[in-house]
């Protein structure tokens, strides 16, 4: 056991299962409870002495108490909070970058991006040109539509923004 700090007299162990320990863990909240209680700390709290308000949700369970005083309190459960959290984090991502400066920075490296593609399009039609002449018409191989394609490639970009 250890000495509290505040009123100097033993605590006890924390709960391991043992009846005495968890009687004395139980005695000590009490306590405390009641110690606060006396000194007025409960008193300025918002709704003191008024009843709870236990809105009756079917789906809660064990759980209806706390959720309950969450939702009085404008707080959510953890699992609705992270919901929410990916929720944003989803919606962010697809509406790109959400501050100025992250989206100048995207622009720029999807402008890149689209020059380099349009200069390999158009080395790759150069490449088709040499072989159309070297080799006979039935072996010739077609012009990339490069216009087409880069249009395709803003169209991609457009859909993966908004």
């Amino acid at each position: 056991m250890s000495e509290t700090p505040e009123h100097g007299r033993q605590a006890p162990q924390a709960p391991d299962g043992k009846a005495g320990n968890l009687r004395r863990w139980r005695d000590l909240v009490e306590e405390q409870l009641s110690e606060a209680r006396e000194r007025g700390d409960f008193d300025a709290l918002e709704g003191a002495g008024k009843p709870l308000r236990l809105d009756q949700n079917v789906y809660a369970g064990d759980k209806a108490l706390a959720y309950s005083l969450l939702k009085q309190n404008k707080m959510l459960p953890p699992e609705l909070e992270r919901g929410r959290e990916i929720d944003a984090d989803t919606m962010r991502g697809k509406r790109g970058p959400a501050h100025a400066s992250e989206r100048r920075a995207y622009d720029v490296l999807r402008d890149k991006t689209r020059q380099r593609y349009a200069a390999a399009l158009r080395a790759i039609n150069s490449k088709i040109l040499s072989l159309n002449i070297l080799v006979p018409s039935p072996m010739h191989r077609r012009l990339l539509d490069v216009e087409r394609l880069l249009a395709d490639f803003e169209t991609e970009f457009s859909r993966l923004e908004g």
